[in-house]
């Protein structure tokens, strides 16, 4: 990992960058519902947007509240998500979470990092998800490319997900959080790639640690 931290300043700067850079970037993941949108983030590990989106357009047409889900049994749901990486296991936490919803919060999606992690399925990283989108609380969720894109630039500078939130929640003024999220998932989308990043082509690449190591 990269051992330098851009300065404040120029973090300001590549976030206003990235926000001319993406005007349009928010989250990938359709939904109309609180409820909704937990059911496909618990989906989207290890699954593209654009699969899970096409997995609930279909799921979403049969069942749509915890009520739904919560009567299905494990094999149902499976036929209905078997597309989808890890589906067996991930089937199994959505009807335990939608169980819990039943039982503990009258079916409603809790809006508090303490209870979303009580739910079956629910990480760090997915509880960060509901926060900012559903709820609107200002968050910062860490999946593969939020990692790779903040350690590479100089956003963070970490080895692991949880150091690099820390970070990054230190950095980025907190009225920018959310929307700081959304920015480095397109840019590592669509640019800050895993392999052969078009650096070239990035627009802030006079401020990244990582280029500045290449071009040295």
């Amino acid at each position: 990992m990269y051992n330098n931290i851009n300065s404040n300043t120029n973090i300001n700067t590549i976030l206003d960058i990235l926000e001319e850079t993406y005007p349009n970037a928010k989250c990938g993941l359709n939904h109309e519902t609180p409820f909704e949108l937990l059911v496909s983030t618990i989906l989207s590990a290890q699954a593209t947007d654009k699969k899970v989106n096409e997995v609930t357009e279909r799921l979403f047409a049969k069942y749509k509240k915890p009520e739904d889900f919560a009567v299905l049994n494990q094999e149902e749901l499976e036929m209905g998500i078997k597309e989808i990486g890890l589906y067996r296991n991930k089937a199994k936490n959505i009807i335990g979470m939608s169980r819990m919803l039943l039982e503990k919060y009258q079916g409603m999606v809790p809006d508090t990092m303490e209870n979303l992690m009580e739910l079956p399925g629910v990480g760090r990283k997915t509880a960060n998800v509901i926060l900012s989108n559903a709820f609107g609380v200002p968050a910062i969720a860490v999946d593969t490319h939020v990692f790779r894109v903040s350690n590479r630039v100089g956003l963070a500078s970490s080895n692991n997900v949880e150091d690099t939130e820390r970070q990054l929640m230190e950095n980025i003024p907190r009225e920018r959080w959310s929307k700081a999220h959304h920015l480095l998932i397109w840019h590592g989308r669509k640019i800050c790639t895993a392999r052969n990043p078009k650096c070239h082509m990035c627009t802030i690449n006079e401020y990244c640690i990582y280029y500045k190591t290449l071009t040295k």
